[in-house]
């Protein structure tokens, strides 16, 4: 089977591009590439519906099946109709969302998923949990502390993340695990310090508390994004994939088509 993964697409970020812009390249790129799945770690939008709208225009659109998670801001109140946790379980009700729902690929393949939360773990020392908490720094905030509603403090919530992801994982431990999430599980996915605002931002970028799920299942592939770094590496058996197309102010080109096929990562299995 032939697997595309990518992230933080940002449909509604571009200055110029509207949402179906984004749609028809990456179509265009599934049939190019013949991908016969189609993996998204979050971060597609910052409207609950039109994430909704984007997974199933391309699911129908390409006839394959698609996958995804949602990020940070997909959970993002910006409709004002709905709190973050109403948001979590109408994602958990769609059909394409892993949370809850590891996918079965083969008898040798499965796929778990789950946002994943940060855990202020990836901060320099230097900054005490009172300083994290507040979530601003040089005058300026992390977003979530305003357009998300949880009612659970972050490092609690990246723990329960955590025993869902193993609960999922446990249904599928006799198998080769392709494992999904938003939220950075590596710390060579962080944003390279010193750094004068990322010593303190990166609290908001990574968790520590998905280290056993390496150590102790088959984990052979980790999708990751969130923190619009294009990169992949293998470490310990484990091919790590960080495949953001992140924010057009990011991008090394002008061209979306450049940018989404250098984001675009493909595996076989």
């Amino acid at each position: 089977m032939n697997i595309g993964v990518i992230s933080d697409l940002h449909v509604d970020r571009h200055q110029t591009l509207k949402p179906n812009d984004y749609l028809t390249v990456l179509l265009n790129l599934i049939n190019e590439k013949n991908i016969e799945l189609l993996l998204i770690a979050g971060d597609i939008s910052n409207s609950y519906k039109l994430t909704a709208q984007f997974i199933n225009d391309i699911e129908r659109e390409s006839g394959k099946k698609v996958l995804f998670i949602p990020g940070n801001h997909d959970y993002w109140t910006t409709d004002n109709d709905a709190s973050s946790v109403e948001i979590l379980e109408f994602y958990m009700n769609m059909k394409q969302c892993l949370i809850g729902k590891p996918y079965v690929i083969n008898g040798d393949w499965a796929i778990v998923g789950n946002t994943g939360w940060y855990d202020y773990t990836y901060a320099d020392p230097k900054f005490s949990l009172e300083k994290i908490e507040k979530r601003k720094y040089y005058g300026a905030t992390w977003q979530d502390k305003v357009k998300i509603d949880w009612s659970i403090e972050d490092r609690k919530l990246s723990m329960i993340a955590a025993q869902q992801t193993i609960k999922d994982i446990e249904q599928v431990k006799d198998k080769k695990v392709i494992l999904m999430t938003h939220i950075v599980t590596h710390p060579k996915f962080a944003v390279p310090t010193p750094h004068r605002l990322f010593d303190y931002f990166n609290a908001f970028i990574g968790t520590s508390d998905f280290n056993r799920i390496y150590q102790n299942y088959n984990v052979q592939y980790s999708i990751m994004g969130h923190v619009h770094f294009r990169n992949a590496f293998n470490e310990q058996g484990v091919a790590y994939i960080c495949p953001c197309l992140g924010y057009q102010r990011e991008w090394r080109t002008a061209e979306i088509e450049n940018e989404m096929r250098h984001a675009l990562y493909q595996f076989a299995i």
